[in-house]
């Protein structure tokens, strides 16, 4: 396949229902400089377009499935997020409009290198990890050109500048300083999101140093759904012991955006062209992270359950794949797949298979905290 006119698309199947709601406001963590207010007013012009119409967006009711206990939530067509008596005019799409403060609370998880995989940013870098908790399962094995996995959905509690998040990621490069990546899942965030279990996407094409931002908040991701926005809230979550919830994801290079599922948007190559990042990545990863001040102890992971415990009680990411060139979904070997955890008092990881099942492939991960 040419890479010189490959986008890396995410694709998302809804097993859920998506809600929308309306944004509060941000508290602030600082007054920026007048140079940074007008770099970042410079950024908001390029991110923010004209707005056409303006509207609330009210909550659609939830409905109901069936879910087996066959360590899968139960396959279900890609759901219809339904806003009555709203639709965007032709050619325009619905997302959050970037305020300063979003960049400034932005440029606070940046400075703390929030989301480049663990484990490879702790290879080697000037970022302070304290506080950075993680655990995953990784694939190193060959290049790839896309991830998949069906992410479980949970909703932990932690503190104002506490995270929590669920991931599956593609990074590469030569080096940590033109490392790229991208991640996509849900996090627990209320310095970005206020509240609760949001999706969300990251990308960074040189390794934190110039570029890359949480979902729209700078120049890069292109948006293509008219229903789902980056940074929607996820409703309703799993149950501990009872009904799991999962939303199917994937992220992968096209030629074109014609996928089965439902096109949130890509990201153009030519962001990633100096790293090499068009031509495959190095890594897929799988799994949680969680960050805490030093002042405090660090919150749960998924659902605050180690994987030992197994599906309904500890949080998964199942039916994953890797894809090559040619847009094939392929089950990764068992020996091509390694986990990580750095702080395994707390949190743990487990890569789950089947020898009778070979299709069968899971990471369960997550923890109570408390380090």
């Amino acid at each position: 396949m040419d890479s010189s006119n490959k986008n890396l698309v995410l694709r998302i199947l809804l097993t859920i229902s998506l809600v929308l709601v309306s944004e509060a406001a941000h508290e602030s963590r600082g007054i920026p400089s007048e140079e940074e207010k007008k770099e970042m007013e410079r950024q908001l012009k390029a991110i923010n377009k004209p707005a056409i119409k303006s509207f609330k967006l009210k909550p659609t009711s939830v409905p109901k499935w069936p879910i087996t206990y066959d360590n899968k939530g139960q396959k279900v067509g890609p759901m219809q997020l339904q806003l009555k008596g709203i639709s965007c005019p032709h050619g325009t799409v619905i997302v959050k409009r970037t305020t300063i403060q979003d960049l400034i609370n932005s440029q606070h998880l940046k400075s703390i290198g929030f989301n480049i995989p663990r484990h490879v940013l702790s290879q080697g870098s000037n970022i302070d990890l304290s506080g950075h908790h993680f655990a995953t399962a990784d694939y190193d094995y060959d290049n790839v050109a896309g991830v998949t996995g069906n992410i479980n959905l949970w909703d932990p509690q932690v503190s104002h500048d506490q995270v929590s998040l669920a991931t599956m990621a593609i990074a590469g490069g030569p080096k940590i300083e033109q490392l790229a990546s991208i991640s996509v899942g849900w996090m627990v965030n209320p310095l970005l999101y206020q509240d609760h279990i949001h999706l969300y996407t990251y990308w960074t094409a040189d390794g934190y140093n110039k570029t890359g931002c949480y979902d729209i908040r700078c120049p890069g991701f292109v948006q293509v759904s008219k229903r789902i926005p980056l940074g929607v809230l996820l409703q309703p979550i799993s149950v501990y012991n009872g009904t799991q919830k999962e939303m199917d994801l994937s992220l992968h290079q096209v030629v074109t955006s014609r996928v089965s599922g439902v096109n949130v948007g890509y990201w153009p190559q030519s962001l990633f062209i100096a790293s090499g990042l068009v031509k495959g990545a190095d890594l897929a990863s799988w799994g949680g992270q969680v960050y805490s001040p030093k002042t405090e102890k660090s919150p749960i992971m998924g659902s605050g359950h180690f994987p030992k415990e197994g599906f309904g009680k500890a949080a998964f990411v199942n039916n994953i794949h890797i894809m090559n060139g040619k847009g094939e979904a392929l089950i990764p070997q068992i020996y091509t797949i390694e986990t990580h955890e750095s702080s395994p008092n707390c949190y743990k990881a487990k890569f789950v298979h089947d020898e009778d099942e070979p299709w069968i492939r899971a990471v369960y991960f997550g923890g109570p905290g408390g380090c």
